[in-house]
């Protein structure tokens, strides 16, 4: 029997069709980050940690600012210059004076982060896992019906 979002809150109605979607999206986010946080942890990260190492990934070997980390970051809330600095500390990224403007630091990811990532994403596709009752499909479908949320602003 699939879950449902009136189950799982405890909610028999709700206002409106969209009402209904946006708390499931905002409850399914809470859920899946609570199933990521628990991945990452064994590795002693945090999930904005990883999402910033999947980042410096994802531009190496080119490094970025603090300012578009945090632009490209899921959680804009963060404290990205902190979070780098821990990160720093950990060995899984470096940091230097930007070559463009002596006011602002480059981040690059380590060897020991791409050592990191590979090891965690050996151990298990976060992605599969999190999106694993999904089709192929679906997710697109989804992908783009949240596209579609996004735009109306």
């Amino acid at each position: 029997m699939p879950m449902s979002i009136e189950k799982d809150i405890q909610q028999a109605k709700f206002i409106t069709s969209r009402h209904k979607a946006l708390v499931n999206i905002l409850f399914t986010y809470g859920w899946e980050l609570e199933r990521i946080k628990k991945i990452v942890e064994t590795e002693n990260i945090t999930h904005q940690q990883y999402n910033i190492l999947r980042i410096l990934r994802g531009s190496y070997p080119n490094p970025l600012s603090t300012l578009q980390i945090r632009e490209r970051m899921l959680d804009k809330m963060s404290d990205t210059s902190r979070m780098v600095d821990r990160l720093i500390i950990k060995h899984l990224a470096v940091k230097t004076v930007s070559r463009k403007d002596r006011r602002l630091v480059d981040v690059v990811i380590s060897e020991e982060g791409l050592t990191l990532l590979k090891k965690i994403e050996a151990r298990v596709d976060i992605v599969s896992e999190v999106m694993s009752n999904v089709s192929e499909d679906e997710a697109e479908q989804l992908s783009n019906l949240l596209d579609k949320v996004r735009s109306s602003n």
